[in-house]
């Protein structure tokens, strides 16, 4: 399969590109059986004869090219509707009869604080232009009404709040919410890649439109992604200004449910971070025995920790009454031994950075780790399922043996 991509530098672009690619180097799986093997980018910077050239040749047709913020209102039309013409004039030449999806905007749907959008007349004109074009020919168009993007490439200050916001805060910049009990309809941009995706098997979802209100029908002439995220301009604000808070100089992480929204915010805001955020320094325990580093403290698991023993030392001799804890030993060679409270009998396990294994400390069982070389440091990663409280250690010294 060879596919055009217009707009291909543009936020949609990028990622839509990026996809294709990992499909085309057999990257990824997920999407099943299909092979593609040329992809197209169509951009501001490429000629007509490049658009002639790729429109002979391509199986599917991702038309993302448009104008969101012109000079003058007039561009709108120009932008969005002329060039829309121009491609499938194009198409029609060549009798490349192969499908084409058209990206347009909730404003098409001239409705509530969209009925005196000219962009919106613009992109509802492109949608008229697809759905007489299929008409006259017989061509499957795949229409989607965008509502407001988000996701890492996203151009700040220019048409997403939520890229502006993440930019911002990021970066120590102010930022303006004039109303926060504003609610926002925001599709995360993996998603909507993933549903692009199904479009080339002819799997996407269809719908209807009632207003704004998207109201799932199998013959629908509009596409859509079912997963979308309604949230009010405050909550997002919050969300950044707690991730900016305690993600870049503490090991504490927020809280974020898989596939929530607010785990796509913060992949988003990550991906807008300045360099000096990017790495910070974390404090090690150092002593005549090794060290011991926490590294990431979860708000409902626990904590991570990195242990270094030195050649021949004995760690912990200690138990608990209700934390428990994971020894994984990434680098060197070591025995770990366990106690129960009350009792003679000692349980070992061997371990070795060769054959990385976990093993649980167990509550009520005292335990210890030795390092059996006389020459290598022994490098564990712990892991605890409370955080240290120092009010509460429930840590309690007796030796294994």
């Amino acid at each position: 399969m060879k596919i055009l991509v217009t707009g291909a530098n543009g936020f949609v672009g990028k990622n839509l590109c990026a996809e294709l690619e990992n499909i085309s180097l057999g990257k990824v799986i997920r999407y099943g059986n299909f092979k593609i093997e040329e992809i197209f980018r169509f951009d501001i910077s490429n000629t007509i004869q490049d658009l002639e050239n790729f429109c002979q040749k391509s199986d599917f047709v991702f038309n993302l090219a448009g104008v969101n913020r012109p000079k003058t209102q007039n561009e709108f039309m120009q932008g969005n509707f002329g060039f829309a013409s121009e491609l499938l004039a194009t198409l029609k030449k060549y009798g490349n009869k192969c499908p084409v999806m058209l990206s347009s905007s909730q404003q098409a749907s001239l409705t509530g604080r969209f009925g005196n959008s000219e962009y919106g007349r613009s992109k509802k004109a492109g949608e008229d232009l697809f759905l007489n074009y299929s008409s006259e020919t017989g061509v499957h168009v795949k229409i989607f009404r965008f509502p407001n993007l988000f996701g890492k490439w996203c151009r700040p200050n220019y048409n997403s709040a939520v890229a502006t916001f993440c930019n911002n805060i990021a970066n120590g910049l102010p930022i303006q919410v004039n109303d926060p009990e504003v609610e926002l309809e925001l599709l995360y941009i993996d998603d909507l890649i993933d549903e692009m995706i199904l479009c080339l098997k002819n799997e996407e979802h269809h719908c209807s439109f009632n207003g704004l209100e998207v109201i799932p029908d199998n013959n629908g002439k509009y596409c859509y992604v079912p997963v979308t995220h309604k949230v009010k301009l405050g909550r997002i604000v919050e969300l950044l200004n707690d991730f900016n808070g305690h993600g870049f100089s503490t090991l504490k992480l927020s809280k974020i449910p898989d596939n929530s929204f607010e785990k796509k915010l913060y992949s988003t805001f990550l991906s807008y971070l300045p360099k000096e955020k990017i790495a910070f320094p974390l404090k090690m325990n150092i002593d005549q025995r090794g060290s011991f580093t926490e590294l990431l403290h979860f708000p409902d698991c626990g904590q991570v920790s990195i242990n270094i023993s030195k050649p021949g030392i004995t760690k912990g001799q200690h138990w608990h009454h209700s934390k428990w804890e994971i020894f994984i030993v990434v680098k060197g060679h070591g025995l770990i031994q366990e106690r129960k409270i009350g009792s003679d009998e000692v349980i070992e396990f061997e371990v070795s950075g060769d054959k990385i294994e976990a093993v649980r400390m167990l509550p009520g069982y005292t335990h210890n780790i030795i390092n059996l070389s006389d020459t290598e440091d022994l490098v564990t990663v712990m892991w605890a399922n409370e955080q240290f409280d120092k009010n509460r250690p429930d840590t309690f010294f007796e030796p294994v043996k």
